[in-house]
């Protein structure tokens, strides 16, 4: 079998370990955008810590939970997005306004969409979570 998303597979996990109650998840394998996500979930206090262990393969990422989490995905092809259009796809992604975040990979970095606004950049999404 070959495995086609890293990170929707990571976040499939994170989703479903969550909605089973479950306090920690273990990924694998693991990516440096894996980790970026995981990053920018943590900043807002959606997950708590991970730690990343090198087993001198793929690697493998042990995330703590907080119970907070209540949908995360991919978007799947990463599609560019202007700034103007930004708002369009919270619309279409969030449940409400000022609730979850749209994960966008830009040339600054991996960043929520409040912080792209702010930055005054635009990029490739990523994905969601709320």
């Amino acid at each position: 079998m070959v495995l086609i998303s890293v990170l929707n597979n990571c976040l499939k996990n994170i989703t479903h370990a969550e909605k089973t109650g479950k306090r920690q998840v273990l990924i694998r394998p693991s990516s440096k955008v894996i980790v970026k996500f995981l990053q920018v979930m943590q900043k807002h206090k959606y997950i708590g810590e991970f730690e990343i262990v090198d087993d001198r393969r793929a690697g493998k990422i042990i995330v703590q939970l907080l119970g907070r989490l209540n949908k995360c995905g991919v978007i799947s092809p990463r599609f560019d997005v202007k700034l103007p259009e930004i708002e369009k796809w919270i619309v279409n992604l969030l449940p409400s306004r000022n609730f979850g975040f749209v994960v966008l990979t830009t040339s600054l970095g991996i960043m929520d969409h409040e912080e792209a606004r702010r930055k005054h950049t635009g990029g490739k999404i990523l994905g969601f979570f709320y």
